[in-house]
């Protein structure tokens, strides 16, 4: 146990570990459904390290058993001022369910990914355990799961809609989005003996209190009440009209407060921090993390999570493209939050002296990849903007897109003693690459960068996200024309070509999402061979709490507009959709062929089954395709190809 008496150590995970600290009681107790990870892409470990630099004594219980005598949740006995629990880096139910509601098999987040060792709401169920041992120890909520649930929400694992988490888990207070800023101040305050039930109007917090209290005061914020749980319940195009401001809000600078009775109960959000600061964001990754799994689990096998991030490297928080099946811009807003350079090569540096480190940085990423150092040319328009996407159905005149800085970062980098090659795994936005309205110094950048990561930072494949074929669906989803990735296809083909490289274009793909119809899916089928994309592996739309997709999903409308909105919901309209991409598998032929027919789309089974010749473009993508002449990726946890007949997942 060497390491809890050096220099560079864990936070204790056992009673021993914190005896060695020579500590009788901790001051906080984390517990997380992920395994303890010490690097700073794991939440738990985050605000540990945080709450350790505020000089309190942090324990983490990770991955606690609830199904024996509660041990783990006894262990370190009570806490000097409070418990903290996050389910995770994934909200638990997408964490062990498939888009087909089938429980899954593995766990990235466990040692050897082994499934079983969180349940399903982690969150409220780790709470309940805590407020029925220690009932007066205050217990703060944080990480996606909470953060997402924060309000009345659709449930696509139970059916059904379920009120914030703060009313049906018991906890004290909920921390939503990133949690530095709002957890320092909870430390703050409460370490000057402020009472639990006094911190009311921290920003980025939400609280629950009875019906019959008033609001806490506060001079600036302006308030909105939200539609009842009870009333969501009864009306679902008023809680479709709820999700407009709660996602309004989610992404304004200047946010009202929202409101929302649930019972006797009223759930006050208050609105979030600005963006953290270069300065801010520099002092997280700053903070003395291992960067290594706790040694309780060499002999458990490898966490996969971490094995696919260890050499990756965060650029920045936040993203602007306001996806409409996408979490991101709910959890960490829309403003992005860039670290400086210095902190992006002292972490590369960091990196390089890993025992197990080859050479090679597997990403310098983000959420999105080529968002860093990008905001508003004036801030003051961006402090009245309402717009949930910078980049949706245009980019914004006010948005500077330069790729100049990231150009930099990526030459900085790469001239790093020890660094072989840096890859970029986040996923590219090529709508901002070629947008014909930017300046002229923006298009030159876009141009340079475009080039510049094509041909020295693919590892082979180069991942995109078109997600459909269809401007109806694209609209939908708030993605640009698929006329867009055909152009940028063209551009990846032609300097492959001209290069002598033979990589891939990997394209994500969404089925059933809403908009998304037979005969959509029939168009993307034959546009995608058109292109000569075989897609082996994609993924089927699933709903998740606090997205506008979700939303359409539950209520059959669109939140912004109240119109109705067609989306699949059986297993066998999901399942014919998903058919569709795997239209040059002859097994599936004939059911695809009898689904075309029923729709009157004869026209697309010649255009599916026919031979035509070849066009130019085909022949050049077949040039940069691999051995067996198709495009093949893999967007699950599972390597192989997909048996169609088999139930959707």
């Amino acid at each position: 146990m060497k390491d809890f008496n050096s220099k560079q150590r864990w936070l204790p995970i056992s009673v021993k570990e914190m005896n060695l600290l020579g500590w009788e009681q901790p001051d906080v107790i984390l517990f997380s459904g992920d395994a303890y990870v010490d690097h700073p892409a794991f939440g738990a470990a985050v605000i540990g390290r945080l709450l350790e630099s505020m000089h309190l004594k942090v324990a983490i219980v990770p991955q606690p058993n609830w199904k024996d005598d509660l041990r783990d949740f006894r262990k370190f006995g009570r806490p000097r001022l409070f418990f903290a629990v996050t389910a995770g880096n994934m909200d638990s139910m997408v964490n062990h369910y498939t888009a087909g509601r089938r429980l899954r098999s593995d766990d990235a987040y466990t040692p050897d990914g082994k499934a079983g060792f969180r349940p399903d709401y982690a969150s409220a169920v780790y709470t309940k355990i805590l407020k029925n041992i220690y009932p007066d120890v205050p217990v703060v909520l944080g990480g996606i799961e909470a953060s997402l649930r924060r309000l009345t929400h659709y449930d696509y694992w139970r059916d059904e809609l379920k009120p914030g988490i703060l009313q049906w888990s018991g906890a004290d207070l909920l921390v939503y989005g990133m949690g530095e800023l709002p957890m320092r101040e909870v430390v703050r305050l409460v370490t000057k003996g402020v009472p639990f039930d006094h911190l009311t109007t921290i920003p980025q917090t939400a609280i629950i209190q009875n019906i019959d209290i008033p609001l806490p005061p506060h001079k600036k914020w302006d308030n909105i009440e939200l539609a009842s749980h009870d009333i969501c319940l009864v009306d679902k195009k008023r809680f479709a009209n709820n999700f407009k401001h709660i996602e309004t809000e989610s992404n304004r600078m200047e946010a009202a407060r929202l409101h929302q009775v649930c019972g006797d109960k009223r759930i006050v959000v208050n609105p979030p921090y600005p963006p953290m600061s270069e300065q801010e964001l520099d002092k997280t990754f700053e903070l003395p993390f291992t960067r290594l799994p706790h040694p309780r689990y060499l002999k458990r096998g490898p966490i996969p999570a971490y094995e696919m991030i260890k050499h990756s490297v965060i650029l920045h928080r936040g993203c602007f493209g306001g996806c409409s099946f996408c979490t991101i811009s709910a959890h960490q807003g829309k403003f992005i939050s860039s670290r400086s350079k210095v902190s992006v090569l002292n972490e590369v540096k960091q990196i390089s002296g890993m025992a197990d480190f080859k050479g090679y940085i597997s990403d310098l990423g983000g959420p999105s990849a080529n968002m860093y150092k990008m905001q508003g040319n004036d801030l003051t328009i961006c402090h009245n903007c309402k717009r949930p996407s910078c980049i949706f159905p245009s980019v914004c005149s006010n948005l500077n897109t330069s790729h100049q800085p990231l150009l930099d970062i990526y030459h900085s980098v790469d001239q790093l003693p020890g660094i072989k090659k840096s890859f970029i795994g986040s996923g590219v936005r090529y709508d901002m690459l070629l947008n014909p309205k930017a300046s002229p110094e923006e298009q030159q950048s876009h141009k340079a960068y475009t080039k510049e990561l094509i041909l020295k930072h693919v590892s082979g494949r180069l991942k995109v996200a078109p997600e459909h074929t269809s401007d109806e669906v694209l609209k939908t989803m708030r993605k640009p024309s698929f006329n867009l990735f055909k152009k940028f296809t063209g551009i990846f083909n032609a300097l492959n070509e001209k290069h002598g490289l033979k990589q891939q274009l990997i394209p994500y793909f969404i089925s059933s999402h809403p908009a998304s119809t037979e005969k959509t899916m029939a168009q993307l089928a034959v546009e995608t061979k058109q292109l000569n994309f075989n897609l082996e592996q994609i993924q089927d739309f699933t709903p998740t709490p606090m997205t506008v997709a979700t939303v359409i999903y539950y209520s059959g409308y669109h939140p912004y507009t109240l119109e109705p909105v067609y989306t699949a919901h059986s297993k066998e309209e999901k399942q014919k959709q998903r058919l569709f991409f795997f239209w040059y598998k002859p097994e599936a032929k004939k059911d695809i062929s009898l689904i075309l027919r029923n729709n009157h789309l004869e026209s697309i089974e010649k255009q599916l089954f026919d031979k035509p010749p070849k066009s130019e473009e085909t022949r050049t993508n077949e040039k940069n395709s691999n051995k067996n002449g198709k495009h093949k990726f893999n967007t699950g946890y599972k390597r192989g190809s997909f048996d169609y007949k088999r139930k959707a997942k």
